[in-house]
């Protein structure tokens, strides 16, 4: 397995574990009172989410396209 296909795949599993996370916060009651009262959740749930979700795409994209390029 090549550095860069073993790196996509470490990028992949902490974008979820971050979505997992953002997801999860979301659920907090003070979360649920600035989505009530502001309609926005707070910063760092929509950073978790947000960033998590660029990086599980990121890494998405290096593990396909490792594996476009026919390398072992």
């Amino acid at each position: 397995m090549s550095m860069q296909r073993t790196f996509g795949i470490i990028l992949l599993l902490g974008g979820i574990a971050l979505v997992l996370v953002g997801v999860n916060a979301s659920h907090s009651m003070a979360d649920q009172l600035s989505n009530t009262f502001l309609g926005r959740f707070t910063h760092s749930t929509v950073m978790y989410t947000v960033g998590g979700g660029a990086a599980a795409l990121f890494g998405l994209l290096i593990v396909l396209g490792d594996v476009r390029s026919g390398k072992p």
